[in-house]
């Protein structure tokens, strides 16, 4: 499946069990990237079905499911690789380190980096915000977000604040198909939020189809993502920890939905 963002093409590419790796193209020049590198075969069959080369590989962050591929496409394709400066000893090939408020051009688009840590220590995501598209790796999913490996749930809510606050129209491309689980643990502690509901139909639907629920929209995410409310007083509530601050709501919720 390929989507069109004005002027940016991507292709969603399943890969391994349930990753996504994406192809982005920029349709003025011709230039494409890859958002990390989970899988070869699948990136490199989608390349030749499409007859694009590969200019860029954008990583988010160090884990193997994202980085895996790295040297082999490097070296089919002479692709620069460009990853989070926090995790500069674990980007196999990285050729430019980045980080927050850095630039990074794909032709005629560009992309500014926003430093989410959390799930890793250095992850980072890629902003296209003249498109209002954002790759977020594992910091975000489908009513979800990436568990906290290497970083804390004071930073991993300080980093979600950060993508609650774009605008919120943006198409959010998370790494993995997480939704129909993520919300069966959304549904147990927000019951009686009616989008939730009307959202949990429409992942059955999708899913039933053997259709994907990602991408998604930022603000259905805000509406529907406990994850993005640590500081909603009614999921507080719910959870009985009506007087704690969103950090520690947020920490609630996280160790929670380990234990789901």
């Amino acid at each position: 499946m390929i989507y069109r963002h004005g002027h940016l093409s991507v292709k969603q590419v399943p890969c391994l069990h349930d990753n996504y790796g994406y192809l982005l193209r920029d349709e003025a020049t011709g230039t494409v990237a890859a958002i990390d590198t989970p899988e070869v075969g699948p990136l490199v069959a989608a390349l030749d079905e499409l007859g694009w080369g590969l200019d860029y590989i954008l990583n988010t962050h160090w884990h193997p499911d994202h980085v895996g591929g790295n040297e082999t496409l490097k070296a089919r394709y002479g692709a620069t690789i460009i990853g989070p400066e926090g995790e500069a000893d674990k980007i196999p090939g990285a050729d430019r380190l980045v980080s927050e408020g850095d630039i990074v051009t794909l032709g005629e688009r560009k992309a500014r980096v926003v430093e989410t840590p959390g799930h890793t220590l250095g992850h980072i995501v890629y902003l296209f915000g003249d498109e209002d598209v954002a790759f977020v790796g594992d910091t975000l999913f489908s009513l979800g977000c990436g568990r906290l490996f290497e970083g804390t749930a004071a930073q991993m809510w300080a980093s979600l604040q950060k993508i609650r606050n774009w605008a919120p129209q943006t198409t959010i491309y998370c790494a993995h198909e997480y939704t129909a689980a993520n919300y069966q643990f959304a549904a147990s502690i927000d019951p009686n939020n009616a989008a939730l509901q009307a959202r949990g139909e429409r992942i059955a639907e999708l899913r039933s189809d053997g259709q994907p629920t990602v991408p998604m929209i930022l603000a259905d995410e805000c509406r529907e993502n406990p994850f993005l409310r640590a500081d909603d007083a009614v999921l507080a509530a719910n959870l009985g920890v009506a007087d704690a601050d969103p950090a520690s709501v947020f920490a609630e919720i996280r160790g929670r939905k380990d234990r789901f």
